[in-house]
């Protein structure tokens, strides 16, 4: 023991390994009546850990060419040792990544936890979701399959609705007039290597803006208010044990049903690995219906919902950026849903309501009754954002606890 103490002290004069420790984990003091909802910030992290490993191991095999890609994915399925296991558990990775995004964003819109203090920790929250977006999506061109290649054919096409400057940047992304071996290498250096050095930054961002500010709760009370005599919050527990092995049920928990999906249902039904994905990219064969992974239909349906394409792909756009201005359009002073009045809880209910429409309907193929109804769902989507200011200031509010509940 007294060696291992003298090695850690020679490496805390010279590394804060120890008060890193502490500050963010042993002596990090977070809520007592965390719930359900909290473990999916954590399940975040892993799922981040899951993919960037695996992603490593699948470029050792993978090889960006259009003339190889494909073939080198086959070759990573059959040949390569277990290479059929790392490309189901990177591919159900990227699925699973954002179904515990989407929930911890959701807990952030029960719990408050967008308001003051934290405002730029959801900034932050927001940016790792758009490079979450960002990175799924150049990924998503590199099985080169013919999902894959149409996808992004679209998805590149839309940047070409932007007035002026739209053509230039449709042809400066793809790096040629079409979906070409310029645009897969340039999509493989983006996945591979610039995302995910800016996701792993924000990340770390969001976690030291999280520890400054501190944990939010079911409650929404601030534990830093109330301190005992040596500056510890009373209804604060070191996040050391307590948390980190509460995490670990839900890691067992969560991974059970990725080994599940990974091991059984991998395709998930053609919703996380699509059927025409298995046929190698055809410029001369479009598929009858194209159409984006699950995670992005939402805002495809939107973007389909408005008959114009430059309106359609402002709208889409905005359904995004919209999210980062709700810390100000949210006026209720009262944080969590418990406590506030029946017009937060219907107009949020209402909102997760045309948010699943909107991602069914993104995923079929379109007729005027879809697109209508895609039209009413958009509309609720954004009224939830652009009358919040109204009903948030009409709501009446129960009487917030001075100290958390149990």
């Amino acid at each position: 023991m007294s060696v291992m103490n003298s090695v850690m002290g020679w490496v805390d004069d010279r590394f804060p390994a120890s008060k890193m420790w502490k500050e963010h984990l042993s002596e990090y003091y977070a809520p007592k009546n965390f719930n359900f909802w909290y473990f999916f910030g954590s399940l975040a992290l892993l799922v981040l850990v899951l993919q960037i490993v695996t992603g490593i191991f699948l470029t050792m095999s993978y090889k960006p060419d259009a003339a190889f890609a494909f073939s080198s994915v086959e070759y990573i399925m059959r040949d390569v040792n277990w290479g059929w296991l790392i490309r189901y558990m990177h591919s159900t990775g990227a699925s699973a990544f954002f179904i515990v995004v989407y929930l911890h964003m959701f807990r952030g819109l029960i719990y408050g936890s967008y308001k003051q203090p934290r405002e730029l920790l959801w900034i932050f929250g927001m940016l790792i979701y758009l490079a979450l977006m960002a990175e799924a999506f150049f990924g998503y061109l590199l099985p080169w399959g013919q999902m894959s290649y149409w996808g992004a054919q679209v998805i590149v096409s839309l940047f070409g609705a932007i007035p002026v400057v739209g053509d230039e940047l449709s042809l400066w992304i793809r790096g040629d007039f079409v979906i070409s071996d310029v645009t897969l290498n340039r999509f493989f250096a983006f996945h591979v290597i610039a995302v995910p050095f800016v996701l792993v930054a924000l990340v770390v961002a969001h976690v030291l803006a999280l520890h400054e500010v501190g944990s939010n709760n079911p409650d929404g009370v601030e534990i830093k208010k109330n301190k005992d005599e040596n500056g510890i919050p009373k209804d604060g527990i070191p996040f050391h044990p307590y948390y980190t092995v509460k995490d670990i049920v839900g890691v067992v928990v969560f991974l059970m049903f990725f080994s599940i999906v990974v091991f059984f249902v991998p395709e998930m039904g053609g919703y996380f690995l699509e059927h025409a994905n298995f046929e190698p990219a055809d410029p001369l064969k479009t598929p009858l219906h194209i159409a984006p992974v699950w995670y992005f239909t939402p805002f495809y349906a939107i973007l389909r919902a408005i008959p114009d394409k430059f309106l359609g792909v402002v709208t889409m756009g905005a359904a995004v950026v919209i999210l980062f201005f709700l810390p100000w359009l949210d006026r209720n002073p009262v944080k969590s849903i418990r406590y506030r009045g029946w017009q937060y809880k219907v107009m949020l209910t209402l909102f997760v309501i045309a948010f699943v429409v909107l991602g069914y309907l993104g995923m079929e193929a379109p007729s005027p009754v879809k697109t209508f109804i895609a039209q009413v769902a958009t509309a609720i989507y954004f009224a939830f954002f652009l009358l919040m200011p109204i009903y948030t200031k009409m709501e009446k509010n129960k009487p917030v606890p001075e100290r958390v509940t149990q």
